[in-house]
């Protein structure tokens, strides 16, 4: 499909800090490189994608005429300290959609999955594409995020086309050599925000490479793709809404800022395993009146992560955590497991690496995906470019609705067919949360890992 290109790659385009507490080191500005090779989904191209294998993939009116002034702001990119970037980011207030009470509308997904009396998950389905075909001869494509890295990955990814190129390519954006981060280790570093983010990124598009290899049909049919937390920013490389430099850059940021977002109050994640009778809103709020009992500043404990009806991760203050674990049979929690992340991801503790996001992704250039990217926020695709740039900064102070955009893709009557669906990435949590969802669908799922 692809003509060979010769790769400019700008090294100029988003901040080098790495943040390890309130530490900052800066790299060295690399100088431009050209690199020559066949063409790769990720890396750009002068030529408009070509759209005419599929209806459903959305057409990118704007591919040959990107607006000068935005390139010239990407090249100009920020070069403040991550305190600058906090102090000087734009912020955002995002209102509650119409007709849904204060108390959030994730709420109703705490208890029963399904509120009675309602056709709530039937409904979602009406947000993904469902093309006039059948549906097996679709596929749709997922990307895994923080948590799934391990010491060894990419090993077998390496006799693809582009994949050492890929490794090497984001070494030199990174500042470190991340191919032998990922084979060699140590395991203590790579597990840290700021290393295993762009480690999963990459290793997840070399993973694509695999299967563009073994299984390229599974690429040319795709009609929809998706990424759990960090594996968002993945899926939007994936659909050529950012460029693969671009988005090792945006991921570094992220994780740093991230990073530095938890290091400003002690904070963590705990994932909650409930029955029909549990009480997770209950043991949020009375987590919260105990940190204010104990004068804390900040205070936070919610839900971060919907993964299936029985499955959730709670995030907030380590003293709301420990609240919860040492209450859990008041709640009747089933079980209780302390996740090893630094920080409460995924909730407004995470507000200043949002600010700093939103900035970033203000000032690179994005374009239209040609392949539906379903939003971690509400499950919903991105419409466009600017939708992408108002709703990706929210992704990291808002809850991971996983288990709603798994209804949103996959939600069928009895009677009707699944897409073939591939998880590409490290490890195989996504199908195994996708069975918890809809085990048909999971049975259609292929593990593409290395």
């Amino acid at each position: 499909m692809h003509q060979a290109m010769a790769l400019t790659v700008s090294f100029n385009l988003l901040p080098r800090v790495l943040v390890c507490g309130r530490s900052r080191k800066y790299f060295e500005f690399l100088k431009p490189k050209r690199l020559y090779a066949r063409g790769s989904r990720y890396f750009p191209t002068d030529q408009p994608p070509d759209n005419s294998e599929s209806e459903n993939k959305l057409h990118n009116n704007e591919s040959n005429g990107q607006n000068p002034s935005h390139v010239e702001c990407a090249s100009k990119l920020i070069r403040e300290s991550p305190k600058e970037l906090l102090e000087n980011a734009a912020s955002f207030k995002e209102g509650l959609p119409a007709n849904v009470p204060k108390d959030r509308m994730e709420d109703i997904w705490n208890s029963d999955p399904y509120p009675k009396n309602t056709n709530w998950k039937q409904s979602q389905a009406k947000h993904s594409i469902r093309p006039a075909r059948d549906p097996r001869d679709t596929s749709i494509i997922l990307f895994p995020g923080q948590g799934t890295q391990f010491v060894g990955m990419g090993k077998e990814l390496l006799q693809y086309p582009l994949v050492k190129q890929m490794f090497d390519l984001a070494s030199s954006v990174l500042g470190y050599n991340l191919l032998s981060l990922c084979l060699d280790g140590p395991k203590e570093t790579l597990n840290k925000t700021v290393f295993c983010q762009p480690a999963i990124l990459v290793s997840s598009l070399a993973c694509v490479e695999k299967l563009k290899a073994t299984n390229p049909e599974a690429i040319n049919s795709c009609i929809a793709t998706a990424g759990f937390s960090v594996g968002e920013i993945t899926a939007l490389v994936f659909a050529k809404a950012l460029t693969f430099e671009n988005a090792v850059r945006l991921v570094k940021l992220r994780a740093e800022a991230m990073q530095f977002a938890s290091d400003m109050t002690k904070s963590g994640m705990l994932t909650v395993f409930f029955g029909p009778n549990s009480k997770v809103n209950t043991a949020c709020a009375d987590a919260r009146r105990h940190c204010e009992v104990l004068g804390l500043e900040n205070i936070e404990c919610k839900v971060a992560n919907y993964l299936y009806p029985e499955c959730k991760v709670i995030a907030g203050n380590i003293e709301a955590l420990n609240f919860i674990e040492k209450n859990a049979a008041r709640y009747e929690f089933r079980r209780l497991k302390r996740l090893p992340v630094s920080g409460a991801f995924h909730t407004n503790l995470m507000e200043p690496a949002a600010n700093v996001l939103s900035k970033a992704l203000k000032k690179i250039p994005i374009q239209q995906p040609i392949i539906a990217v379903h939003s971690n926020i509400d499950g919903k695709r991105y419409r466009n470019s600017d939708h992408i740039v108002r709703f990706l900064p929210q992704q990291v102070v808002k809850p991971v609705c996983w288990e709603q955009t798994m209804h949103i893709l996959y939600e069928r009557n009895p009677d009707q067919h699944y897409p073939l669906t591939f998880e590409c990435g490290p490890g195989s949590s996504l199908k195994s949360i996708l069975r918890m969802v809809n085990a048909k669908a999971a049975h259609k799922c292929t593990l593409v890992s290395g």
